[in-house]
């Protein structure tokens, strides 16, 4: 049941890009075209998963055994970065398609906060090795549940008579900030 909750509230009411605010620079870059969100989505959530894998033991044998929980910053953003660098090489190899289909978006993966924040917030919640995978897995499925409705949105604006002020990124930024209002709603639910 614990590990339910914790898959509800990642990835709906505690949405790393609409509650958070982590993760904005792809969410409004690469949501332009569905197939470009989905894809950077699915890409983001496995490497979440990886992430919260990889940097949880880095986390409790290494830095709180040598007493250098200080270090997490580095430590982290050194694992991400190999990370990706491993999962792009394997990609590259054994799938040729789905590497040119991904393009650049393993690469921005690493850039990508809201990576970083799931390590951070993993370790400020104390989470186990397996509550910890299911958090990186469910902050990864907001990530594409809240890229691939702004994508929607943002194919459907294309056809609207949007005022020139508005248009671009104007709207696409208004946009954001009424989603993340709708999902800070489920928040209230929970209070409620």
């Amino acid at each position: 049941m614990k590990l339910l909750m914790i898959f509800i509230s990642a990835s709906v009411i505690n949405n790393f890009v609409l509650t958070y605010f982590l993760g904005i620079c792809p969410f409004v870059g690469v949501s332009n075209k569905t197939e470009n969100a989905v894809n950077m989505g699915l890409a983001t959530t496995f490497v979440m998963t990886l992430t919260a894998a990889v940097t949880w033991p880095i986390y409790t044998y290494i830095l709180v055994k040598f007493n250098v929980p200080f270090l997490e910053f580095v430590a982290f953003i050194i694992a991400i970065a190999a990370l990706v660098q491993l999962v792009e090489m394997y990609i590259r190899k054994s799938s040729p398609a789905l590497y040119r289909a991904l393009g650049i978006y393993l690469p921005l993966i690493t850039t990508n906060c809201a990576v970083l924040g799931l390590a951070l917030f993993m370790v400020l919640r104390n989470y186990g090795f397996v509550e910890s995978v299911v958090f990186g897995f469910a902050t990864g499925v907001g990530f594409t549940i809240a890229i691939v409705l702004m994508s929607g949105i943002r194919e459907e604006l294309e056809f609207a008579d949007i005022p020139k002020p508005f248009q671009g990124i104007s709207v696409t930024l208004i946009i954001a900030g009424m989603m993340a209002l709708a999902f800070m709603g489920f928040a209230g639910l929970i209070r409620g």
